[in-house]
C-alpha cells in the first residue's frame, strides 16, 4: 500500500503518511487484527488490505 500511495502522490496532494507496525502495539493489533494494511485518515478507516484510491481522493476533497 505504501508503494501505491507513493505513486498516487505524484498526481494528488496527500497529507503526510505515517507507517505504523500494527503488530508492535497491542491496542492496534486488537483493533485491526488481520485487516492490515489499513489506511486511516483522521482516525477514520479509508481502506483495508488494498489501496482504494478513489475513496481516498473522495475523502480528501
Amino acid at each position: 500500500m505504501v508503494r501505491e500511495l507513493q505513486v498516487l502522490a505524484r498526481t494528488a496532494a496527500l497529507p503526510p503518511i505515517d507507517v505504523v507496525d500494527v503488530d508492535s502495539d497491542p491496542v492496534l493489533r486488537r483493533r485491526h487484527g488481520l485487516d492490515v494494511p489499513v489506511l486511516l485518515l483522521d482516525e477514520t478507516v479509508v481502506c483495508r488490505h488494498r489501496l482504494d484510491a478513489e475513496e481516498l481522493r473522495r475523502l480528501l476533497r
